[in-house]
């Protein structure tokens, strides 16, 4: 079992910049991925941006050329840096890794393991 423990939400303006970290702890080495997700009110929770083995990544059309994912594999940590936000992007943001050795990393179902979410407001 993985556990993952978010941080870096907050508050900030239209334009502005936040870095997610997600802080892996447990069984780590038997990760094949790891992921972003963010749920608005009201809404189902979608994929943001994703790693796996090799070094790919994948990211969502609306956060392409604005966010980064990278991890710390010394930290067992991931992050999402945000640049030039939008209120839209105001969310709850988990992060996930998957025990699942797959193709490709995009949908809620192919990771196993979740945080508890950190919010993300971008105000206009």
């Amino acid at each position: 079992q993985v556990q993952l423990v978010e941080s870096g939400g907050g508050l900030v303006q239209a334009g502005g910049s936040l870095r997610l970290s997600c802080a892996a702890s447990g069984r780590t080495f038997s990760s094949y991925a790891m992921g972003w997700f963010r749920q608005a009110p009201g809404k189902e929770r979608e994929f943001v941006a994703s790693f796996w083995s090799g070094g790919t990544t994948s990211y969502a059309d609306s956060v392409k050329g604005r966010f980064t994912i990278s991890r710390d594999n010394v930290k067992n940590t991931a992050y999402l840096q945000m640049n030039s936000l939008k209120p839209e992007d105001t969310a709850v943001y988990y992060c996930a890794t998957s025990s699942r050795a797959k193709n490709s990393y995009y949908r809620v179902g192919d990771f196993t393991s979740w945080g508890q979410g950190t919010q993300v407001t971008v105000s206009s």
